[in-house]
């Protein structure tokens, strides 16, 4: 479709954070001591981390530039410390200190694919790393907090946490993944901004080492406070039943997605290794792993479909810190950050949207991504159901934006064209007036 054109675009990190990420962290040539950062038995020296990051000159406000720039030796002596580990001797000098997170087996599966240098699944990495993290910090804040924070930036704000850590170390957490302002390794990816390439896996292995080292400073104080934490149970995806519309996936549904994906015009083909991951995860029955891919994804493909019909290209890229990020809030919403009408609902359809506010954003929904991306489903049960209805509605939107006459044969496909049918007749199910319809139901 010719709305949407652009396919030399080779990032979406606006310039400013292109740089934050992928370049002043390389910066200093320095050679740093392994045995400075980290014990011969893998105790993390949080002096070695805390002493490079800089604060402004009045007050205690971190200078995120300059502290990125200083930690950058420090990262990539700790990415060649990890890659030169063998995983059996990375799970002995690590494992016992990621059991105090809700999924210590995540660590390993992270340092595996930092040693399959396969981009894509490093980014994985990070954003299961993240929600993995925030997690566990909420449950840790409840030690001392009542109410846990919603967002990880408040969450790593609080007096909370530094009264467990210490204020030295969340700083640290900060420049990695707790401001906009900092590296933002959460947002980036799991808004969709970050494609493959643009993540330094030195950061992946570095979050690798910090969480280890906020479970060995956990310990301690657990130790002296005589008090034990309680993980909180997963939650469940609400009213799932009601959104699943489309037959299971089959064998042609994939085929036909690895098809389309190469020819569409909805995605960007520096994203298209996510794509192409998120399919042999469905395969491998990583269902958890192929949904976290596709709602990136489908969170990047409308947003340049957004700053498309709406003409503000300059949206399609992350936002300085002092400017709001373009996300699913703002794509699905009825009007504009400035008052005017949003033009993507009208251009998209409202089936269509109904499916994604249904997905993503009613509270009678599942509210698949929220859930996933802060930590709160046991992605190790996540239901395949899930994974299939988002799997079926990316081919039929792949395929809505692929021109005419290419794949033609493929769109006249019975099957393929009974998918398009339930996407075009899709109607809410989670909207309150459906629900409430449904209560009234049951009672009579």
């Amino acid at each position: 479709m010719e709305i949407l054109t652009g396919d030399s675009i080779t990032t979406c990190l606006s310039p400013s954070v292109h740089d934050l990420i992928c370049n002043l962290g390389f910066e200093l040539k320095e050679i740093c001591d392994i045995n400075s950062i980290v014990t011969h038995n893998g105790e993390v020296r949080w002096k070695a981390l805390t002493d490079r990051v800089r604060y402004e000159e009045l007050g205690r406000n971190l200078d995120y530039r300059r502290s990125v720039r200083q930690l950058g030796p420090v990262c990539e002596t700790i990415h060649l410390h990890i890659s030169s580990l063998t995983r059996a001797q990375f799970e002995i000098q690590y494992s016992p200190w990621y059991q105090w997170t809700a999924y210590p087996e995540l660590f390993l599966e992270i340092r595996d694919a930092l040693e399959s240098s396969q981009p894509a699944a490093i980014s994985l990495g990070v954003m299961k790393l993240a929600s993995c993290l925030e997690r566990a910090l909420g449950d840790v804040f409840l030690l001392v907090g009542k109410e846990c924070p919603f967002l990880l930036r408040d969450l790593l704000a609080s007096a909370e946490l530094a009264q467990v850590f210490g204020h030295a170390v969340m700083d640290v957490l900060k420049v990695f993944i707790g401001s906009p302002c900092g590296l933002n390794l959460r947002n980036v990816l799991w808004h969709g901004f970050a494609s493959p390439q643009d993540i330094p896996p030195k950061y992946c292995s570095a979050m690798l080492l910090l969480t280890a080292g906020l479970g060995q400073l956990l310990k301690s104080y657990l130790h002296h406070t005589k008090v034990t934490l309680a993980h909180r149970p997963f939650v469940t995806l609400t009213n799932l039943e009601d959104v699943i519309v489309f037959p299971g996936v089959t064998y042609e549904v994939l085929s036909a997605l690895e098809t389309v994906m190469t020819k569409s015009n909805f995605l960007l083909k520096i994203m298209l290794p996510y794509w192409e991951m998120a399919v042999s995860k469905f395969k491998s029955h990583r269902f958890a792993d192929c949904t976290m891919l596709l709602l990136s994804q489908l969170e990047a493909g409308l947003r340049r479909m957004f700053a498309a019909v709406n003409k503000c290209p300059h949206r399609l890229l992350t936002a300085e810190s002092t400017i709001l990020y373009t996300t699913f809030d703002e794509i699905l919403a009825k009007h504009m950050s400035d008052g005017s009408i949003n033009q993507l609902p009208c251009f998209l359809g409202e089936p269509a949207m109904e499916f994604l506010w249904d997905f993503l954003n009613y509270q009678e929904g599942p509210r698949i991504r929220d859930r996933l991306s802060h930590g709160e489903i046991n992605i190790c049960e996540f239901p395949q159901e899930a994974a299939s209805q988002l799997l079926t509605f990316s081919l039929v939107l792949l395929l809505r934006f692929t021109e005419e006459g290419t794949l033609s044969e493929l769109k006249e496909e019975a099957a393929i064209q009974l998918l398009v049918s339930l996407a075009e007749g899709y109607r809410s199910r989670c909207h309150p007036a459906f629900q409430l319809q449904k209560q009234i139901g049951r009672k009579f």
